[in-house]
């Protein structure tokens, strides 16, 4: 009886069209980028206050100009000291900031509603949230 279930489900699926296609190999270029470092490393609670340089590598090479560093809440994002830029590898984004003492930032490196950071090919960057904090001197 078991048996006679599944093959009806099996069957069922096939004239329906829902079973899996066959697996194909898949191409690294097509997948979107993510977020592999930042500097600071996320979550980290000692970062220096003052002018600073925040990093975010991604794992391909971005088109130049195109950001999106987005508040992760109100007054969370640092005061910019200089534009945005990519370092000669086209994969790290820098953006030199002035940074308070004892205080928590967080930007969303991309985010549901905004998605500027996107590879060569226009894939956008999968969204990502850096927090950090300030010492206190």
């Amino acid at each position: 009886m078991k048996i006679k279930t599944v093959l009806v489900i099996v069957a069922a699926s096939l004239l329906c069209g829902f079973t899996t296609q066959t697996v194909r190999a898949q191409d690294i270029n097509a997948f979107a980028p993510v977020v592999v470092k930042t500097m600071p490393e996320a979550g980290t609670t000692n970062v220096p206050p003052g002018e600073y340089e925040v990093k975010i590598t991604f794992s391909k090479e971005m088109a130049d100009q195109s950001w999106s560093w987005a508040s992760a809440w109100q007054n969370s994002d640092p005061e910019s000291v200089d534009k945005p830029h990519y370092d000669a590898d086209h994969r790290t984004c820098v953006m030199k900031v002035k940074l308070e003492p004892g205080k928590t930032y967080g930007w969303w490196i991309n985010s549901p509603k905004f998605h500027g950071f996107c590879d060569t090919q226009n894939h956008p960057a999968i969204p990502y949230l850096l927090t950090f904090k300030t010492s206190e001197k």
